[in-house]
């Protein structure tokens, strides 16, 4: 091996794309550190993701090249290697040592990687075969020993496993899928959202992140200019600010809750603090004891959920029986006790509080809904004695149940 300062001198010589060098035949060679090296077998493989791998040996040692897209490339856009792992040449010497575009040199060698070309100028789609050239610098994966090929050619190099897609990825197509994916993940913290959904913004920050590496890959990344923009999305979690924000409006809307969708903004409020802690932490625990002082409870179960129930306003929930028969309202299924259980009688279809004779009293706490001096409990409201008022009796059949049609 030389030193890196020799094969650095010899790496920088002048490259050519095999300029008038040409074969009668497939071949399959190039110049190692100098010396012609020249492969006595060689071939193409194209996996089924489309990668495709030209192998040449000499039964000794190897040279493989590997590349994202099976495509012609311009000469001014040849694939990079020594940048990310898709686009790799590697050497294998005799003693079966790997030497990688892939590989770092070692800090006492080098601090700047070497980089490479792959250049396809002829696909032959008929005869299915590749003809480019190449040059690299590869290191062991030590580090501290290199081997370089200048003006390396391909001519003709049969396909023998695979074939060639009649539309492969390329690097335009994977920055479009880059596009749509950063819309995707921006939209996500969107300002006209009521809420950010750590779940949503997890899911499309992974799948942008995911096609970021897809542009590594099939787009080379020479400044680290994708990878910096990967490492700066971290783990895909919302951030404190997120959290807090989302903290705010829920407390907005639980403020406002009403009976009928009471249980709903409680329990979406304390889902966002649990949120909060988890993503901002609560050294003073003040978060936990906002959670703590919730009552997102309807311990009867009757649809007026625990917190609706203390009608003196003394957070004392014992000391509330409207109906006066020794339950408390938030355990009494039947509130004022004419028959008709809480649930048919504390909201109407929009979630609001019935108070069918305006006097005040909502339904569900008044012996007398209709407020004709006859006591619901007397006028058949729930004649089988079941709590439903669905088969209450209608005298005139006009579709109001004689319980809320005063006389």
């Amino acid at each position: 091996m030389k030193k890196l300062i020799l094969l650095s001198l010899v790496f920088l010589t002048v490259f050519s794309c095999g300029d008038e060098v040409q074969f009668n035949s497939p071949a399959f060679q190039g110049d190692r550190e100098n010396a012609l090296w020249r492969a006595s077998a060689f071939s193409a493989s194209i996996d089924a993701n489309g990668f495709l791998t030209i192998i040449g040996t000499n039964n000794y040692e190897v040279v493989k090249l590997m590349v994202p897209s099976a495509i012609e490339t311009p000469e001014d856009d040849p694939f990079i290697v020594g940048d990310v792992s898709a686009v790799e040449a590697q050497y294998i010497d005799a003693f079966g040592t790997i030497y990688s575009t892939s590989n770092r040199p070692d800090e006492s060698v080098s601090i700047y990687p070497e980089l490479g070309e792959i250049f396809i100028s002829d696909i032959d789609l008929v005869n299915k075969t590749f003809t480019g050239s190449y040059r690299f610098l590869a290191f062991d994966d030590e580090g501290l020993n290199s081997v370089g090929f200048t003006n390396g050619i391909f001519y003709k190099v049969p396909l023998v496993s695979g074939e060639i897609p009649a539309n492969p990825i390329t690097c335009a197509d994977i920055e479009l899928s880059v596009d749509a994916a950063l819309l995707a993940y921006e939209a996500t913290t969107a300002s006209t959202l009521t809420f950010i959904s750590s779940d949503d913004f997890t899911a499309a920050c992974n799948n942008y992140i995911e096609a970021l590496i897809s542009q590594q890959n099939y787009c080379g990344d020479q400044n680290d200019v994708i990878q910096t923009q990967i490492e700066s999305l971290g783990d895909c979690t919302i951030t404190c600010d997120h959290a807090t924000a989302n903290v705010e409006e829920a407390n907005i809307q639980y403020s406002n809750a009403v009976i009928g969708n009471f249980n709903e903004k409680c329990a979406q409020y304390e889902f966002y603090l649990l949120e909060q802690i988890e993503i901002c932490g609560d050294e003073d625990g003040s978060i936990q004891a906002e959670i703590d002082a919730l009552d997102c409870g309807d311990d009867d179960n009757d649809g007026v959920p625990n917190v609706f129930e203390d009608f003196n306003g003394n957070d004392d929930f014992e000391d509330d029986d409207t109906d006066g028969d020794g339950v408390p309202n938030y355990l009494d299924n039947d509130d004022d006790g004419d028959g008709v259980l809480t649930q048919y009688e504390a909201v109407d279809a929009d979630g609001n509080p019935l108070d069918t004779d305006g006097d005040g009293d909502v339904d569900y706490l008044d012996n007398d809904d209709d407020g004709d001096g006859v006591l619901t409990i007397n006028e058949d409201a729930d004649p089988n004695a079941d709590g439903n008022p669905d088969d209450a009796v209608d005298t005139d059949a006009n579709g109001i149940p004689d319980y809320l049609q005063p006389l």
